[in-house]
């Protein structure tokens, strides 16, 4: 369905919801196309695609609120989807902050993104099939240590959608995105097997890594882990390579939100204007990325999408607020809504800004410790900042990476994690929508043996 249908079939909806008794209403369509392949040993296991096609509302009597969706956008199932956002309305409880935005605050114009790739809806089913395949040969082929493969997968998405709401606002975008990733598995002593992984991924296609490369780096990642040990338990520096790295300000980011801080649920609760991080660290939100994969040109409310630093050299600057939970909070709205129907902020493009310090300067200099290249488990409390998970990876000794480490744990209240990033790196790779450089930590416990 392209967006002239789309914008069609909306504007329908949001006629017949008003005719029906809303006071105000937000009306999103959607239609998309993804396809999802993986293969393991050169065998096929998964080749799924599948159209989408849904449209949802969220109606208001009031400030009586309900929000109902379907994929069936025939002419009964359209009819009930209006008569239960109405009736449902009617059985709502009122919420002062309820109601769109003002007006005043929407977008009016926005600009292109270069959100969208041709090549990435024109991939088949063959074709991501062979690149998946070239992927896992190319690990399996890279070293000898490597006995087996948890498999190589390619996916693709691409769609569209089209939002509308009483309030005047109109817009509409379309979005694609591809993704690679290959998980090699090397033999180890012991009748141990060692795993890790490499992945890519981009909006344009073209700009995905090579398959071969992918395959060959997830190769060098696994063999490099085979003998992991071990350490005994102290407090030492550690080193978080970008995925770890990006696995940390995931967390942050669920702390950052208007959502957690009106429910208390985070430890940032009353901390703006105050320091609660090193002043190496400048933490952004920017939507407005070419072609960035979290980017947007406006946010789930129709207000103008806009770049937000988060945390400027180590000083809390703004939450992330969509319009509800501003006014829950008695502030402004950061165009941060994360969805188009429901009500709760998100970020975009969230990341850790780079430093000057290249990710081989930082190792180098290091005297001891760790370095960690992935975390397990879910060790993280949002409203206390208390962090402990498992980790893999390797130990440092004079600069240099000595040998693999494995089954140890990291932990520090994460107030405390911030506040000791001494070192930041140049290499931020913007491969999902939250991302980070090589950063280090000063000082942490490291449970081992």
């Amino acid at each position: 369905m392209n967006q002239e249908k789309l914008s069609t079939l909306v504007e329908d909806v949001l006629s017949r919801l008003l005719k029906g008794g809303a006071t105000d209403a937000k009306v999103v369509a959607r239609a998309g196309q993804d396809l999802s392949v993986r293969v393991r040993m050169d065998e096929t296991e998964l080749v799924e695609e599948a159209g989408t096609q849904s449209i949802s509302v969220r109606a208001f009597k009031g400030q009586r609120i309900a929000t109902s969706s379907t994929n069936d956008l025939t002419a009964v199932g359209l009819a009930r989807l209006v008569s239960d956002a109405l009736e449902l309305c009617d059985l709502s409880q009122e919420d002062p902050s309820a109601g769109l935005p003002d007006p005043a605050e929407l977008a009016k114009s926005y600009p292109d993104l270069a959100l969208y790739d041709a090549a990435c809806g024109s991939v088949t089913a063959a074709e991501a099939v062979a690149r998946a395949r070239r992927a896992e040969k190319a690990a399996r082929e890279a070293d000898a240590r490597i006995t087996n493969s948890e498999g190589a997968s390619f996916g693709r998405t691409t769609g569209g959608f089209v939002m509308a709401t009483s309030g005047g606002f109109r817009g509409g975008y379309h979005g694609s995105y591809a993704s690679l990733s290959v998980s090699p598995v090397a033999a180890d002593e012991g009748g141990k097997n060692r795993t890790s992984g490499y992945w890519s991924a981009r909006r344009v296609l073209a700009k995905l890594e090579d398959e071969e490369a992918v395959g060959r780096e997830a190769a060098r990642r696994t063999v490099a882990l085979l003998g992991a040990r071990k350490v005994p338990t102290q407090e030492a520096p550690v080193v978080f390579d970008p995925d770890a790295a990006r696995s940390l300000l995931g967390s942050f980011a669920g702390c950052i939100t208007g959502d957690a801080i009106y429910r208390r649920s985070s430890f940032l609760i009353d901390k703006l204007g105050q320091s609660v991080a090193s002043d190496l660290v400048t933490i952004v939100d920017d939507p407005l990325i070419v072609s960035g994969p979290g980017s947007k040109p406006f946010d789930g409310d129709g207000l103008a999408a806009r770049r937000n630093v988060v945390v400027d050299k180590g000083v809390l600057q703004t939450y992330l607020l969509d319009t509800y939970s501003a006014r829950k909070l008695g502030m402004k709205s950061t165009g941060s809504a994360a969805s188009a129907t429901g009500t709760g902020a998100g970020v975009s493009n969230f990341f850790l800004a780079p430093g000057t310090a290249s990710h081989d300067e930082i190792v180098r200099s290091t005297k001891q410790g760790l370095y960690v290249t992935s975390m397990m488990g879910f060790g993280f409390n949002a409203v206390t900042g208390d962090f402990s998970r498992g980790a893999l990876g390797y130990w440092i000794e004079n600069g240099e990476l000595a040998f693999p480490v494995s089954e140890i744990t990291i932990s520090l209240n994460f107030q405390e994690l911030l506040a000791r990033i001494d070192a930041v790196g140049d290499d931020l790779d913007l491969k999902s929508g939250v991302a980070s450089p090589t950063i280090r930590v000063g000082r942490m416990t490291i449970a081992g043996s």
